[in-house]
């Protein structure tokens, strides 16, 4: 049975109940995006920050009392032209020396005491400065985000392949429980390594918390609502992050923000004890063939959202015997997963070019928050210009996508998002500063409108029976392209300008690729893989053709309703079954005093035959 024109009208639409559900399905995103972007403030080095000065390494006869605190420095650590005092170095000088002057012979060694930090931005310790992790151990800090990463492609496409077994709701619980259980063990981490690992574990069942919810979000939403329903939880999201800077002051030290991290993870397991709060989406019972949950899912539906007040009699009766009469009940539940899409041929494609241009607005981001760097140090400056060109995206999808269509904003994002990095790229040492910026924030902004909108438009293309192993591969692309940012900080950023031209001429190529997708504006979400496969792209051109009469008048809408009709006449055939009927057809004992049509008939032939023998 087709689920958007048969049955969700029935049980209420985007009812009041449908409406509440949404609203629940937002906190977890706050909660998510708030562990995600803790990173950047565990993983943020200092400003500024040197070598312990060590007083075996001085000479024998030198009186810290006759310098000032700046003089000391200066004696004990070198000093590099253009950024202070050295971070990794210190000065030897040999014992016996008596005279201080500037000619005196010394040698430059590492670090053997350890360091002194400036407060990083918002938290006086993270985990760069818990373990020292500078110098030679710089590379723990890009390795760290990768692992954190990898834990995040690792739970998209595993639990969104268990979402597609167990459902979104069971798929929810077990990823928040996993998840918050783990966020407050990252808590009680005494080495790089532990906290390395556990935090790996803890994006991996935040990924499932994202996206379970994304999906029970998609698939109680009808087509006209599909799109603000999901855009306001990305401003969820925005309000996540224009907190975090605020905990982070207030929190101070890193395990006190992880905790309070954590709170709202532990809070979502609320969720476990009101079922009604994150319901289990009828569509996938429905399309998986689990037909006595989904009855008793729609009846609750139903229910809730009172459309027994309407003027149809007993609407979610006749569409559970619909159902009942629809499917046998021999039907055994069938389930997929994305390992079944290499007998595609729509399905595949169209999931290989939403991990493209997903891949694409998530990694070349990280060239465009480089030249903000270059423009301005402040920490503050970059991160809120990224948060507010994410709400600023957010708002022009609101507001183009259903008016102009997904696959036409898809590809007016990525042309814009290439031409930026290709103008940044070819010509950034002839522009001024101010034209660097507006093109860094006008990459930036359109970058993350691709990436939202790719998820957004997987999440509608793809069948609901693999919907969610399929958001998953599109979201894990996602991340692999944030992981490659981190892949140049692993090098010095050496290799930087092959990884802007790589990305720009991804950002062409995709202009070419999204042609290829359908248009999904308007249109019921696809259920089974035959669904999925039957989607066609629209033609690039209109028609020259014209099959419309010359004079064309517009047929007004007929009353009847084919529909209604036939639920009436069930209803009716049940009110005459019963019972307890309010009347009753009494039958007369006697014969009734004046005579029925056929007697005068009998009557009048009778006499007619007298009349003729006589």
């Amino acid at each position: 049975m087709d689920f958007e024109t048969k049955i969700y009208t029935r049980i209420g639409g985007y009812g009041r109940y449908n409406r509440i559900v949404s609203i629940f399905s937002w906190f977890p995103n706050f909660a998510v995006m708030l562990n995600l972007f803790c990173d950047v403030f565990y993983t943020l080095i200092p400003g500024s920050y040197h070598c312990i000065p060590d007083p075996t390494l001085l000479p024998t006869g030198f009186l810290f009392s006759n310098y000032s605190r700046q003089g000391y420095l200066n004696f004990a650590i070198p000093w590099v032209n253009g950024s202070g005092l050295s971070h990794c170095t210190l000065y030897k000088y040999p014992r016996n020396v008596s005279n201080f002057i500037d000619s005196i012979p010394k040698e430059i060694v590492p670090c053997t005491r350890g360091w002194e930090y400036d407060q990083a931005a918002a938290l006086q310790s993270n985990y760069v400065t818990e373990w020292n992790l500078v110098c030679g151990d710089y590379w723990k800090i890009p390795l760290q985000h990768i692992c954190f990463m990898t834990g995040w492609i690792v739970g998209y496409v595993l639990l969104g392949t268990v979402c597609d077994w167990l459902g979104r709701r069971q798929g929810f619980l077990l990823s928040v429980s996993l998840s918050g259980l783990l966020g407050v063990a990252v808590c009680l981490s005494n080495s790089p390594v532990v906290f390395l690992l556990l935090r790996l574990s803890q994006g991996a069942m935040l990924a499932g918390v994202f996206l379970s919810s994304y999906l029970a979000r998609l698939e109680l939403c009808d087509p006209p609502h599909r799109l603000m329903i999901e855009m306001v939880s990305g401003f969820f999201a925005v309000v996540a992050e224009l907190l975090l800077p605020g905990l982070a002051v207030l929190c101070r030290d890193w395990p006190v923000l992880q905790a309070v991290a954590t709170l709202p993870l532990l809070l979502l397991l609320s969720y476990w004890c009101c079922p009604s709060v994150f319901p289990e989406s009828p569509r996938w019972l429905l399309a998986t063939g689990q037909i006595h949950q989904a009855k008793r899912c729609l009846h609750s539906f139903s229910t809730r959202n009172r459309v027994y007040l309407s003027e149809d009699i007993y609407p979610a009766e006749n569409l559970l015997s619909e159902i009942d009469a629809e499917y046998p009940d021999y039907t055994q539940p069938c389930y997929h997963s994305v390992l079944e899409l290499h007998s595609t041929r729509v399905i595949w494609r169209n999931c290989l070019i939403l991990c493209f241009t997903m891949f694409i607005g998530t990694g070349i981001q990280y060239c465009f928050i480089r030249n903000l760097h270059s423009y301005s140090h402040n920490f503050y400056f970059s991160y809120f210009l990224r948060v507010l060109t994410g709400a600023l995206g957010c708002i022009f999808l609101c507001l183009s996508v259903n008016r102009f269509g997904r696959r036409g904003i898809l590809l007016l994002s990525a042309i814009i998002t290439g031409l930026s990095s290709l103008l940044l790229l070819a010509l950034t040492q002839y522009l001024r500063g101010g034209l660097v910026l507006v093109l860094s924030v006008l990459g930036l902004l359109f970058s993350q409108a691709l990436a939202m909108l790719s998820a957004f438009f997987a999440s509608e293309v793809m069948p609901t029976v693999v919907r969610g192993g399929c958001l998953g591969l599109v979201l894990a692309a996602g991340c692999m392209g944030m992981a490659a940012s981190s892949m140049m900080e692993l090098q010095n950023n050496r290799g930087y300008f092959l990884h802007h031209v790589i990305f720009a001429s991804f950002a062409v190529l995709s202009v070419l690729s999204i042609m290829l997708l359908p248009e999904s504006k308007r249109k019921p979400l696809p259920d089974s893989l035959k669904d999925g496969e039957s989607q066609r792209r629209p033609p690039l051109f209109l028609s020259r053709e014209d099959n419309l009469p010359l004079l064309y008048t517009r047929r007004g809408a007929s009353e009847y309703n084919p529909d209604s009709y036939s639920r009436l006449v069930s209803a009716t055939r049940k009110m005459l079954i019963k019972d307890n009927l309010p009347y009753k057809i009494i039958v007369p004992s006697q014969s009734p005093l004046l005579p029925s049509n056929l007697e005068v008939h009998c009557i009048l032939e009778e006499e007619a035959l007298r009349e003729d023998l006589s």
